[in-house]
């Protein structure tokens, strides 16, 4: 009973989220699986990798599907998105830190990106 409770509060959470918010969350979800897979490759926990990687993929091609191609950023992004998928699959097949270790800060710099045009969207905004 607890856990459709809390399920149902996640999913309201999310619901009422903004687009911002929301982009935020899901670039804050793939960090947190790709340290997952730094882990999993320092443990040699193979299924972890696999699974982290999995949906750190999951999470990039949503982000994919979701860009607004009627603005010029969109093709970079959608190119950069490929790329990261791509290295991805690297990493889960060949167990490779070494890429991991290249897009990892690159993910985490477009995600530093986004809360600063987030805040500063917001700083803007009229009251």
């Amino acid at each position: 009973m607890e856990h459709n409770a809390f399920q149902q509060y996640k999913e309201q959470s999310i619901n009422t989220m903004t687009p911002n918010e929301l982009l935020l969350l899901l670039y804050d979800e793939l960090v947190k699986h790709l340290l997952r897979c730094e882990l999993a490759l320092d443990k040699e926990e193979y299924d972890q990798l696999e699974a982290s990687a999995d949906r750190s993929m999951d999470i990039i091609q949503y982000l994919d599907d979701t860009l607004d191609r009627q603005y010029a950023i969109s093709h970079d992004l959608h190119r950069l998105y490929d790329y990261f998928s791509y290295q991805l699959g690297r990493v889960k097949i060949g167990r490779n830190r070494e890429v991991l270790h290249e897009i990892k800060p690159m993910i985490m710099d477009l995600r530093e990106s986004f809360r600063a045009a987030e805040k500063n969207c917001a700083e803007a905004a009229p009251e």
